[in-house]
């Protein structure tokens, strides 16, 4: 059976690139990086060398970078550094409804240890209002956290103008980075952020690895207390091939970049086109413009989304409903509900998030595949039969 990935948010695979250049840590290489002798020099060269490549890679100083497990504890981090370390200023955080449970689940805890969440709306098309985030500044805000894009619909938002309102207000801000490293370019100087999260493996990285891009001068109180690591900002004995894996993906990131983008915009038009020219009742899911180039959520109206995907991989085509960390839930998708799509519509949205891998003949195979699925689901749907009548 042909077997076809279009769930590239969720993860990525591994480059041969990036396996190669792990391969002499996993097997050779293999001392602690923290040991003074011969044994713990290469390794501790190598995260060195990653840590000049991913630096490189957002236009930040090798010295502002701390490794980390994963994007979700690099946004633990960040947020829980700043609440903590600036407790004294203030208790006040302003994030948006539509952030990925790595936030959110972060600010719920701190909502319930004293700090005070505001949680920004979005409008029809995924986008924040920046007159709603200056209109909920206080003198107590010490942090704003906003994603760089959406992990769901691929919507980019404004995060130079956010950096410019933070910066006007002296208030830290955050964003997470994860789903935008790698398909679109990243400069933290450009952009004045203070704080950004990004993952291995969302960059045809390993997993179990991330980075955490930390301003000089911003001080966080560490989320993991341990060793003298990271410059004693995050104990733990360093995982030595993911993070060289993580430095080679970012390399080639940067290298490949442009290129990629042209090819993920042109597949990703013509799923969109295909599918919406073959299928009635089929709404676009966020801004058509100011999005990834290698994301497109569709939302089939009187079909269930888990029904329609566990169809779809009996075809050999992987895609989701959303992010992987609720794939496991029932409810309708929060960024959804947050955009004003009524539950039933939700509920049949599927998220396409393509690879560089892709091919036009995978393109094609899913718009030959799918609306006889649509059509066999709708025939059986009494709300199809009598919106059609």
């Amino acid at each position: 059976m042909r077997r076809i990935y279009l769930d590239h948010n969720a993860t990525t695979p591994l480059s041969g690139e990036v396996f190669e250049a792990m391969v002499p840590y996993l097997r050779d290489e293999w001392g602690n990086p923290s040991s003074i002798h011969w044994a713990g020099r290469a390794p501790k060269k190598a995260i060195e060398d990653a840590r000049e490549r991913v630096s490189a890679f957002i236009n930040a100083t090798p010295q502002e970078i701390i490794f980390t497990s994963s994007g979700t504890e690099g946004d633990n981090h960040a947020i829980k550094g700043i609440a903590f370390s600036k407790r004294d200023k203030g208790n006040h955080i302003i994030t948006t409804k539509v952030e990925h449970p790595a936030v959110l689940n972060t600010c719920k805890y701190l909502s319930k240890n004293g700090f005070e969440i505001t949680y920004l709306g979005v409008d029809g098309d995924g986008l924040i209002d920046l007159d709603e985030l200056k209109g909920s500044i206080t003198p107590r805000t010490i942090l704003i956290t906003v994603m760089f894009a959406n992990n769901e619909t691929g919507v980019i938002f404004p995060i130079k103008e956010i950096g410019e309102i933070a910066k006007e207000h002296g208030i830290t801000f955050h964003t997470d980075a994860v789903q935008a490293a790698g398909k679109i370019p990243i400069d933290v100087r450009n952009l004045g952020v203070d704080l950004l999260t990004i993952s291995g493996h969302k960059i045809y990285g390993p997993k179990g690895v991330g980075a955490l891009f930390v301003r000089k001068g911003v001080r966080l109180v560490p989320l993991i207390h341990g060793g003298h690591h990271e410059r004693n900002r995050r104990g733990g004995t360093e995982n030595v091939p993911g993070i060289v894996g993580l430095g080679k993906a970012c390399e080639i990131a940067m290298r490949d970049m442009e290129e990629e983008t042209a090819h993920l915009r042109s597949l990703r038009d013509r799923l969109e086109r295909g599918l919406m020219e073959r299928i009635p009742h089929v709404k676009l899911n966020g801004h058509r413009e100011k999005r990834l180039p290698n994301t497109t959520n569709l939302s089939f109206e009187f079909v269930e989304g888990e029904s329609l995907l566990l169809s779809m991989d009996m075809q050999g085509i992987a895609a989701s409903s959303g992010s992987a960390c609720t794939s496991g839930s029932l409810e309708p998708s929060h960024v959804l509900v947050a955009m004003g799509l009524k539950h039933e519509v939700s509920h049949g949205s599927v998220r396409f998030s393509l690879g560089k891998d892709n091919t036009v003949e995978d393109i094609d195979f899913v718009i030959e595949t799918i609306p006889p699925i649509v059509e066999r689901m709708r025939s059986m749907s009494p709300l199809y039969v009598q919106a059609e009548k």
